[in-house]
């Protein structure tokens, strides 16, 4: 999420100079392109070139303000890869898994008392039952949640409870 907008304000914040001076800006992203090559390849003098996160993110940027038909000449990697670096970083925007909801909401602590209460008033009621009169109540639950609640709580089923 925080990549994505950084990203995002990265890419508005190349293209307000594109919009003044278009000529002289693809001229200046090409520079920096060519000076981040030029830093990644020293980071990795040893052995093979591994891109970082930060450096693709960079080049997707950059790779907006310099022509397509010139990507191939200019980058160090193939339009695709660009491209796929692009859609990878766009893609993280419509990524909703962190404001995702799973499974079935809590049972509220009032149910669960009133659950309890009842099991502890009526020793001879099962958890159907206490389902029953939960409904009466207005209450909506589920008798294999107030099997769960009873279960939790250490009561045993109705027949097994002493009275």
């Amino acid at each position: 999420m925080i990549v994505s907008l950084l990203y995002k304000v990265t890419r508005k914040l190349l293209t307000v100079p594109s919009v003044l001076l278009r000529r002289g800006t693809a001229k200046e992203a090409e520079l920096l392109v060519l000076r981040h090559e030029n830093a990644v390849l020293r980071r990795h003098l040893a052995g093979p070139v591994r891109y970082e996160p930060a450096d693709r993110f960079w080049f997707a940027a950059l790779s907006g303000l310099i022509p397509r038909r010139q990507w191939r000449e200019i980058f160090p990697v193939t339009p695709g890869t660009l491209l796929a670096w692009h859609r990878r970083f766009i893609a993280a925007k419509w990524d909703y898994t962190a404001r995702r909801d799973t499974g079935r909401p809590p049972t509220p602590t009032t149910i669960k008392k009133l659950v309890l209460r009842l099991a502890r008033e009526n020793p001879t009621w099962g958890h159907r039952r206490i389902q029953g009169e939960l409904a009466r109540l207005g209450y909506r639950v589920a008798a294999s949640t107030v099997w769960e609640i009873l279960r939790a709580a250490g009561i045993d089923p109705a027949p097994r409870r002493s009275g």
